[in-house]
């Protein structure tokens, strides 16, 4: 080996170029080894390889920074990096157009930033760190924004390594900056465009190519939004306190407004400096606590770029009493909080690289990817807009506050959350407008629904069960009801009087007080009801056998037993009630007597005891339904089942509102009974508003 490596290091230092290129070329696959390099190094290889990569061209320069990378990656031949090879690096990435050179050039980079500084180096020798790079930066000032274009390469590898080395210098500007210069450093790199190029390569075709650095600088993005929540307000710092002002500055003009039509209402808006933009106090740092710059950096952005709305509202505001203002600061406070637990910026950035380890098919590395993160600002501003107007919309009070809050959480995890990797911010900023309340509110009674699921299960069901039962009892007696208040039916029987139709005459039908008897009559026109002992005719409902009709049963309870298929090719809707009658007695459809409750079925036969036809779907429903419930039979129609579905959803919406998850017993006691004082039996609610 010793003896293959020396003719190696011999022909690096050839005069032809030929030679060189052809040996550099067979170094940049063995160098990476690092017993090779141990022997290359022994062999006084580095100095040669340093020279070409300071003076060589062409792909003997490509060859030679590629080499001089790998060894680097093996913590090699680092006595070689000094200020002039890193100079000569970063003018290659600013000056040089072969992507090959400009590959090998940006991992040597990206090895020097993320090299930890050496603890045997004097600081004015040691070539580490983002530092280590910007007195060549400073001679070439126009570094960044090469390698920012960099990213919109159209050779993936290349794009791949410009990203990586953006954020070795991100990472390290973040951890070993001052608190005054890495803000400044994230600054210049967004002015240049690197949200943008890196949100489109996130939605690129070319994922997988790019994946280590996006999950990296997706990583990135979440240090920076925790470092800047992490970072409490302090108004003796200038930009802290520029940041605040500029807030009140930008509602000047609108207190001005106001004080023009009322000197006293400007007098009292300097007592309340504060709480008129929206926070709860005179202190506004206290409001900051819990998201910090983070939250000043939101608050601030938004004032700044949509001045006039800000503006607009603190007048609309001004005009209401305090109660009914909606705290804008305090919602841009909320909105920043609901987007930082969103995206899990709290979640450590080994978890990221441990889920991409697990995630390695294209629909998984879709998961992963969040590209609306890097659009953080957009959405914050977005999401405001929703809280102002649902604020608006269910005219909402301060007591409201944390129900619009929720309400909001819940637009954003649908909307947000549920956008694909490709889906355009400003695809998910238009859905965020146009998504209505009462979508919303459903969308929450669901998730709702399924959180307690969740947590309660069986209990939940059977609490569900209970309800259907409760809401079946009360349809029943609301069905039943309609019958003991009688109804008006169009009678198909043959006409008695001479000179009328059948379609002149009504029938009439109403069910005794006892609920057992059915009675009925026939009338040449509608009036008043009549009363029931005016009504000649009377089924005894104990010997009835069946109901038939032709009503529409709903597909749950299309193949009950006590529904007969009748065509649906009849003109009108009809009622038929069938029941035993004594083989002795010829009934007519219009029977004058009860029938014998002791007569045997043997001497009995199943005969027409009446029909009716209802005018309209509702009655329908009520009168076939309402007498096979007085049967204890099950209803049949869409309508009822509607009904007892309505009543049923509701009780458990009601149930799961006012439940907590700690409410399934009671701490000490359960609580004391309402007392009915002041009640009577004719208390009701009429959950039908009168239908």
């Amino acid at each position: 080996m010793e003896n293959n490596v020396s003719d190696l290091v011999e022909r690096l230092g050839s005069e032809e170029d030929a030679v060189r290129k052809m040996a550099v070329f067979k170094l940049q696959s063995s160098i990476g080894d690092p017993s090779f390099a141990d022997v290359f190094i022994a062999e006084d290889g580095l100095t040669r390889l340093r020279y070409l990569t300071l003076h060589a061209s062409g792909n003997t320069l490509a060859y030679s920074l590629t080499s001089f990378a790998r060894l680097l990656e093996v913590d090699k031949g680092w006595e070689c990096v000094d200020q002039e090879l890193v100079e000569r690096v970063v003018e290659l990435i600013v000056t040089h157009p072969l992507v090959n050179i400009l590959r090998g050039a940006m991992s040597i980079l990206v090895s020097i930033v993320s090299h930890p500084s050496s603890a045997g180096r004097l600081p004015q020798n040691d070539v580490s760190g983002f530092g280590a790079l910007k007195p060549a930066i400073a001679i070439y000032p126009q570094f960044l924004e090469m390698l920012v274009s960099r990213l919109s390469s159209a050779d993936h590898a290349l794009c791949a390594n410009a990203l990586q080395l953006i954020n070795s210098l991100m990472r390290d500007s973040i951890t070993n900056d001052s608190e005054l210069e890495w803000p400044k450093f994230i600054q210049k790199l967004q002015d240049l465009g690197v949200i943008k190029a890196v949100y489109s390569l996130m939605q690129g075709t070319a994922l997988q190519d790019h994946a280590h650095p996006l999950i990296e600088f997706q990583s990135l993005t979440k240090i920076l939004l925790r470092k800047w929540r992490d970072l409490a307000l302090d108004l003796d710092k200038p930009e802290h306190r520029r940041a605040l002002k500029g807030i009140h500055v930008a509602s000047t003009h609108t207190k001005g407004i106001e004080a023009s039509s009322d000197v006293r209402r400007s007098k009292k808006h300097s007592s309340d400096k504060w709480r008129r933009l929206g926070f709860d106090s005179e202190s506004p740092v206290l409001q900051f606590d819990e998201m910090g710059f983070l939250g000043m950096m939101d608050l601030a952005d938004f004032v700044r770029n949509h001045q006039d709305e800000f503006q607009k509202m603190l007048l609309e505001q001004s005009t209401k009493p305090a109660h009914q203002r909606c705290p804008i600061a305090r919602a841009s406070l909320s909105v920043t909080s609901i987007l930082y637990d969103h995206f899990e910026v709290d979640k450590s950035e080994t978890e990221d690289h441990k889920t991409y380890l697990l995630l390695e098919s294209r629909s998984n590395l879709d998961r992963l990817f969040k590209p609306l993160l890097l659009h953080w600002t957009r959405l914050h501003v977005a999401g405001l807009h929703t809280f102002f107007r649902l604020w608006k919309s269910t005219s909402a009070e301060v007591e409201d506050y944390d129900k619009i809050v929720e309400l909001v959480r819940i637009l954003i995890e649908s909307v947000v959350g549920g956008a694909p990797r490709t889906k355009d911010v400003q695809d998910v900023e238009e859905d965020l407008a146009d998504f209505g309340y009462s979508r919303l509110r459903n969308l929450q009674m669901e998730l709702l629904e399924l959180t307690y699921e969740d947590v309660w299960g069986q209990h939940l069901r059977q609490v569900r069960e209970e309800l259907q039962h409760e809401a079946l009892q009360f349809v029943k007696e609301q069905r039943i009801r309609c019958l003991l208040q009688g109804a008006w039916f169009l009678n198909d029987g043959e006409p008695k009087i001479e000179g009328k139709s059948a379609a002149s005459r009504w029938r009439y039908a109403q069910l005794s007080h006892n609920r057992r008897f059915l009675h009925f009559g026939d009338f040449e026109s509608m009036e008043k009801h009549p009363d029931l002992d005016v009504l000649p005719g009377k089924i005894d409902l104990s010997v009835v056998s069946s109901v038939v009709s032709n009503v529409s049963a709903s597909p749950d309870n299309s193949s009950s037993s006590t529904v007969k298929s009748i065509p649906q090719r009849v003109s009108s809707t009809k009622i038929t009630i069938h029941g035993y009658v004594n083989t002795n007695v010829v009934s007519n459809d219009t029977p004058k007597n009860g029938h014998s409750r002791s007569a045997s079925r043997a001497t009995q036969r199943e005969a027409t005891l009446l029909t009716l036809r209802p005018e309209s779907p509702s009655v329908a429903s009520e009168w076939l339904d309402g007498l096979l419930m007085l049967l204890n039979q099950q209803p049949i129609t869409a309508e009822t089942s509607k009904l007892i579905k309505l009543i049923s959803n509701y009780g458990l919406k009601i149930r799961l509102l006012n439940v907590r998850f700690d409410d399934a017993v009671f701490a000490d006691e359960a609580p004391s009974v309402p007392s009915r004082e002041g009640l009577t039996d004719d208390y009701y609610y009429d959950i039908f508003g009168g239908s």
